[in-house]
């Protein structure tokens, strides 16, 4: 099975909405920003079409959960930013969360990897050797 990503992950709204929280965090642990930085780094990381009406509910939640804590900076280019960093529980909510998205992707993998093995044959015809042999045996 071949997969071509040549579409913007965030035309997956339900892909993106799983691993957000993660990516928000991550980024935070990098580096401190205010919400429509914080869109723009995730922009530059391949996230596009990303929208700020994406990132600041993410944002909000991650705060109201204690996973984020804020502050007001003055800026010269307007009103004050919120600045947003992560909290111990919010460290500790990404190490979680990127294990726990190394695991998912492992196994997204393999599963792919062995449904590539499957796919159809020259003569087009599917083929599924666990199905065709006996006790599911491979040639």
């Amino acid at each position: 099975m071949l997969i071509v990503m040549d579409a913007d992950v965030t035309q997956d709204p339900q892909l993106l909405k799983g691993v957000l929280p993660v990516l928000v965090l991550a980024l935070l642990h990098q580096q401190e920003s205010y919400g429509y930085e914080l869109v723009t780094r995730l922009r530059s990381h391949g996230l596009d079409s990303i929208a700020p009406g994406t990132v600041y509910p993410v944002l909000t939640r991650l705060e109201r959960e204690g996973r984020l804590t804020s502050y007001l900076m003055a800026s010269s280019a307007g009103p004050a930013r919120k600045y947003y960093r992560p909290t111990p529980a919010g460290t500790s909510a990404l190490t979680t969360g990127t294990r726990s998205w190394h695991h998912l992707t492992g196994v997204v993998s393999a599963i792919l990897t062995d449904e590539s093995e499957g796919a159809p044959g020259d003569d087009g015809q599917e083929r599924h050797p666990a199905a065709h042999e006996p006790d599911g045996a491979r040639p």
